[in-house]
């Protein structure tokens, strides 16, 4: 017995526990009436295992349909149905056969489980009609496809044309739209999560008459704010040749812009696209624009825009959309203030004023907008002028510090004949300086033949080469391009107060002026950027570059860190003063590549005569640093290296005062002395023999060069100019009295006259012919150089003294030959000339 109650008491507990498992949760009952024609379905959500079920009547199933006049009682097999169920509530509405059920719309039927729910209205209207549904505040906000409401519950209109449904658009709660009038009948949905406590659908339908269009949307806006519309079926086309019109109601006091930010046009076959416009105060409503033109904007009060369609093409539509941005702003302070663009002397030059980040960036609609106007109406983001004109700008902007200036330049030569003695000063016009707003970038772009290039000079500040070790920290930089169908080469980034006086160029170039901060205002007013155009150059960039002696000018190949082009020969000179020595080192042991073609060559050369010329290749060791007495060359010529190895280089330059040696200056003293003493004793020489000497004769060398090659500064007269092709002194009279016999027997000297050379004589001598930098400049293996001459080749004279003995011996052996015919009668006897 005891036995046969245990096993009754486990069988109860087994049933009440299948029972609790069938209905863990509270019953639901369900009643329509017929007369509400309202059906209900209660259905698994998609994607979602069928763990939970329903109960009805001792029947499990998966989904429950409840129709008009029906009653049903029901339970979930589960505890929490709303993840498993969602329930859809669609109430028909007849507007055809009877009297519209207008005013409120109410959630019917009351006492419905806590689903995910969907409720449904489609009313069946005439398009004789107009079907106005009118929403509480705070009104409804539109979105995107795809997009979500914060609070998850969200409103879905269509309307129904014919046999056609078209999207009006998803809505959320809170913003701005307050009716949307439809053409015939619709079908409105409202979507609540489980949770939701709305009890009230939050709108009203009420009968208009026909509105002639697919739908009126009308959009309160009462204060500063921003909103997004899209045209029906967004993203999908707009209905063929379909008109629909958006309501804006604004304050008169506020301000009122238009921005169309995606849209697309269909193929028209008929009629075109367009929108027209209904503005306050306009004398020519409605105003037709294209999709494509700037909007209205600065509009004061309430206006109306529209949407006309086209007859498309049946074979290829296209799709018409529209999403538009409406901005309500308060009128700015300087609305009514202009500022005076004068760009009618510029030419070839566009200035664009923009939003910070454009074009690149897109600001978020929900930004605070700063728009820029040309006129009263014309007004955007965006706002391009160009040259040759001049422009009254305003802004309607708070923060003016959000908006940005790029401008751009061009200068070209075709023929050389014409530009080569223009210079072109490449600074900013003060038409944009004067601007209220920062300059983001200012471009000039330089185009030149195949056989013109570019030099950019900056005389008096010169340009500094933004390297890691000596960057630029002034409020602007220049960053220079150059550019041809087969390679564009990164010159470097400049900024101004370096050591670079010039920059010369191939290609076309392209120099970029960025600034940083505000400090631009200021140091606009010092540009001494300039470029002409010159003639063709063999490297592709020479720099000219004059240290700065109280600090290391730090020089790098262009294209870093990406390395050369293959093929490319790079040049620097550096200008050393007369006074100082420069240093130059590098900042690597090696080049750092391999290469597959060719060779790169690193060449050193001082401008000075028979200075060496160092020459690196790339498998060897780049050279220590060494001194610099003279202006000297750095060149850098790269070759085809291998993949993966670029040359980048990088080398620097200080200038220190000469030094001179003590052994030097000891040396000095005392070869002055020695010449001081030899000069004492020539001198106590020449007075004790003078009482003895026989007359000297003077003899003019005509092939000892009166200069030194190149060395001008030997003389500071012409040789035309000076005399020293004559004879400064002749101690004695030249005397030829051994030859010359008076009838007396005394000897009576005939004195020499000089007689100057009359043949033409140029302002320097032949000089060796010049050092060439150049290594693809041959010389001819048989010329020789000559010798370099030294200050002491500038013997001019020779003065010869004879001996009394050669005198007489020379004497007789004349007498004996000639009698007494002189000897100056035979010009080239003895190498005398006249």
């Amino acid at each position: 017995m005891a036995a046969g109650r245990a096993l009754a008491a486990l069988l109860a507990a087994l049933l009440l526990a299948s029972v609790q498992l069938l209905q863990p949760g509270a019953s639901f009952t369900i009643s329509l009436r017929t007369v509400d024609n309202i059906t209900v379905m209660i259905k698994l959500r998609p994607g979602v295992s069928p763990s939970c079920e329903i109960h009805v009547k001792n029947v499990v199933r998966s989904e429950l349909k409840i129709k008009p006049g029906e009653n049903v009682t029901f339970t979930f097999t589960c505890s929490n149905p709303e993840k498993y169920f969602i329930m859809e509530i669609q109430k028909n509405i007849d507007c055809m056969s009877g009297p519209c059920p207008f005013g409120d719309v109410h959630l019917y039927p009351p006492g419905l489980p806590r689903l995910n729910r969907t409720y449904i209205w489609d009313v069946k209207a005439s398009t004789k009609a107009g079907l106005e549904l009118k929403f509480s505040t705070p009104w409804l906000r539109q979105i995107e496809p795809g997009e979500t409401c914060p609070d998850l519950v969200s409103y879905n209109i269509n309307s129904c044309i014919d046999m056609a449904t078209v999207n009006i658009g998803t809505f959320c709660r809170n913003g701005s739209v307050s009716r949307i009038k439809l053409l015939g009948g619709g079908i409105m949905s409202l979507h609540l999560p489980w949770d939701s406590p709305l009890t009230t659908s939050g709108f009203n339908i009420a009968n208009r008459a026909s509105i002639k269009r697919l739908c009126i949307i009308e959009s309160i806006l009462k204060g500063e704010s921003s909103i997004t519309l899209m045209s029906p079926n967004y993203p999908l086309g707009f209905p063929e040749d379909e008109l629909m019109t958006w309501q804006f109601v604004i304050p008169s006091n506020m301000r009122a812009s238009v921005f169309f930010h995606n849209y697309s046009l269909s193929n028209c076959e008929r009629k075109e696209e367009r929108v027209e416009y209904y503005l306050p105060g306009s004398l020519s409503n409605p105003e037709v624009f294209k999709l494509s033109d700037s909007q209205p904007a600065n509009i004061a009060g309430s206006f109306n825009l529209s949407l006309q369609g086209c007859d498309q093409d049946a074979q290829n539509p296209g799709i018409l959309r529209l999403l538009l941005q409406v901005v309500v702003q308060h009128p700015q302070v300087d609305e009514n203030v202009t500022h005076l663009v004068d760009l009618s002397k510029e030419w070839n030059m566009t200035v664009t004023i923009h939003f910070e980040g454009w074009p690149s960036r897109v600001p978020l609609m929900s930004e605070p907008i700063c728009l820029i106007c040309k006129d009263h109406r014309t007004c955007d983001r965006v706002l391009t002028l160009v040259s040759g004109a001049v422009y009254k700008i305003s802004f309607l902007c708070k923060d003016l510090s959000r908006l940005r200036i790029t401008a751009e330049k061009g200068i070209s030569c075709v023929d050389f004949r014409w530009c080569q003695r223009k210079i072109y000063s490449l600074s900013v016009p003060k038409a944009i300086t004067q601007l209220p707003i920062r300059l983001h970038k200012f471009i000039w772009k330089l185009l030149a033949s195949d056989l013109i290039n570019t030099e950019i000079t900056s005389p008096s500040l010169k340009l500094q080469q933004h390297v890691p070790e000596q960057r630029c920290n002034t409020s602007y930089s220049y960053s220079i391009v150059s550019a041809s169908p087969e390679m564009e080469l990164n010159v470097g980034i400049f900024c101004p107060g370096g050591s670079i006086e010039k920059i010369q160029m191939r290609n076309n170039i392209t120099i970029s002026l960025k600034t940083f901060g505000k400090g631009f205002l200021n140091e606009s007013n010092h540009q001494d950027l300039k470029m002409s155009f010159v003639p063709h150059i063999k490297d592709e960039c020479t720099f000219t570059v004059s240290p700065n002696p109280k600090a290391k000018v730090y020089l790098q190949t262009p294209n870093w860190p990406y390395g050369l082009p293959p093929y490319v020969s790079i040049s620097w000179h550096v200008i050393v003063p007369s006074k100082q020595v420069a240093r130059l080192g590098f900042s690597k042991d090696r080049m750092g590549i391999s290469c597959e073609t060719g060779r790169a060559y690193v060449n050193i050369k001082e401008e000075t005569l028979g200075a060496e010329e160092t020459v690196c290749r790339e498998d060897e060791l780049l050279p220590k640093p060494r001194n610099m007495y003279h202006d000297f060359w750095v060149n850098v010529s790269n070759c085809k290296p291998v993949d993966k190895t670029q040359l980048t280089l990088q080398f620097w330059v200080t200038l220190a005062d000469r030094q001179i040696d003590l052994g030097v200056i000891i040396a000095v003293v005392a070869g002055a002395g020695v010449l001081v003493a030899i000069g004492l004793a020539v001198c106590c020489v020449r007075k004790k023999k003078k009482k003895n000497q026989n007359p000297m004769v003077g003899v003019y060398n005509a092939n000892v060069n009166t200069q030194v090659p190149g060395k001008e500064g030997l003389f500071t007269k012409g040789r035309k100019n000076n005399e020293s092709h004559v004879y400064a002194v002749i101690d004695d009279a030249m005397v030829y009295g051994h030859l010359l016999k008076e009838s007396n027997g005394s000897v009576a000297p005939e004195v020499d006259v000089y007689r100057p050379f009359d043949g033409p004589i140029g302002s320097l001598p032949p000089s060796p012919p010049p050092f060439s930098f150049r290594k693809d400049i041959k010389h001819s293996p048989n010329t020789e150089e000559p010798p370099p001459l030294t200050d002491s080749d500038h013997d001019t004279y020779t003065f010869a003294h004879q001996k009394s003995g050669q005198l007489e011996d020379n004497g007789d052996k004349n007498e004996k030959n000639n009698g007494d015919t002189p000897l100056l009668e035979n010009k080239e006897q003895d190498g005398l000339v006249e």
